[in-house]
Parts: structure tokens; C-alpha cells; sequence
């Protein structure tokens, strides 16, 4: 099954959302097998990083989402690459979005100039990619998955951005009083 969903993995980009003004990056490390386990196979497809303060084996997902929620762009990387490895995300949306991020993925120099650098507990709005990430894991086990070929775990990242996007709109975008849209997808938990 594996092999024919990998066959259409090209079609998934047709769900990525449109870019907006505003848009927010963030990266989220996804352990492929327990770090005590490190080293006993030849074949690992991972490598040994650093996540939410944690050493993992795996490979590190980053997200670029739009001012609604809606996942514009992804890319991933094994678990021990720095989160300025995924500036070519930010770069290729210059002309169009002014990107939040954290500390992490800043750099001495050579910025790109869209990136603003958000301290911690400042403009707070960054903090939808958290939900975005929460919700994930939540729906789809998203924090440890099990594959063994690197192909077969970008699939599953490629699928699971257009699932979520088009879950995401499922009952449309009916933002409340606020003018805040509501992300939900847990009642699609299987």
C-alpha cells in the first residue's frame, strides 16, 4: 500500500493553501525509534536531534502557515539539522509574506528578509502552529511514527499536510464574534 500511495505523492501539493500576508514557521521533531535504540541497526532512516528539550531519532518536520491555520508549505530533514536548514521555505515566499518564527531559526546574518524573529511570549498569534502541531499528534499519533524508509515517511508527512487542510475547511471557515476561525479536526479521530 505504501508503494501506491508513494506513486501519488505528487497530487498532495494540489491541498497546500495559498499564502497569505502574514504567516507563521515552526519545526516539529518526529522520533522514528527510541534514542537507547540508537546505533543497533544499519538501516536506521533517522538521525539523533534535539526536540522540545529531548533527544530523539528521527527526522524534523517544518510547517509554514498561513494567518487562518491553513498549511502553505512543508519540508522535512532528519531530527539533527538546525532549524535555519529550512530557510529556503521562507525565502521562496519573499515577495509575498512577512514569516513569524522563533529563536531557532535565526541566524548571525544572512536572514532572510521576510523573518521576524519572535522572543518568547511575544505576538502570541505564532502560537496557532502549536495548535496546528497538537492537533496531529492528537488525530494521526503524530510524534512517533514507525517507518523504516525514508520515502514512505515523507508520503505520510505529504499526506497527512493535505489531510489536515482538507479536514481543516471540512465544514467551512466560520470565524466567531472575534473574527477567530476555530480549528478543529478530533471528531475525525478514527
Amino acid at each position: 500500500m505504501f508503494r501506491l500511495f508513494l506513486t501519488h505523492q505528487h497530487a498532495t501539493s494540489r491541498f497546500l493553501a495559498q499564502k497569505s500576508v502574514l504567516g507563521i514557521i515552526d519545526s516539529y521533531g518526529i522520533e522514528l525509534i527510541h534514542p537507547i535504540r540508537e546505533g543497533r541497526s544499519p538501516a536506521k532512516i533517522g538521525k539523533k536531534g534535539k526536540s522540545n528539550y529531548r533527544w530523539i531519532v528521527g527526522g524534523k518536520l517544518c510547517l509554514l502557515i498561513n494567518q487562518w491555520g491553513l498549511i502553505v508549505d512543508w519540508d522535512c530533514n532528519t531530527a539533527n539539522v538546525h532549524d535555519t536548514t529550512f530557510h529556503p521555505l521562507i525565502e521562496q515566499v519573499q515577495s509575498d509574506m512577512v514569516v513569524f518564527a522563533d529563536v531557532g531559526f535565526q541566524k548571525v546574518q544572512d536572514n532572510p528578509e521576510n523573518l521576524k524573529i519572535c522572543p518568547r511570549g511575544t505576538w502570541n498569534e505564532r502560537m496557532v502552529v502549536e495548535t496546528i502541531l497538537s492537533m496531529m499528534t492528537l488525530v494521526w499519533h503524530f510524534k512517533k511514527v514507525m517507518h523504516r524508509v525514508w520515502n514512505y515517511f515523507t508520503m505520510r508527512l505529504a499526506f497527512t499536510m493535505a489531510a489536515f487542510n482538507i479536514l481543516v475547511q471540512w465544514h467551512g471557515f466560520k470565524p466567531d464574534k472575534e473574527g477567530f476561525i476555530n480549528l478543529a479536526i478530533a471528531h475525525f479521530r478514527i
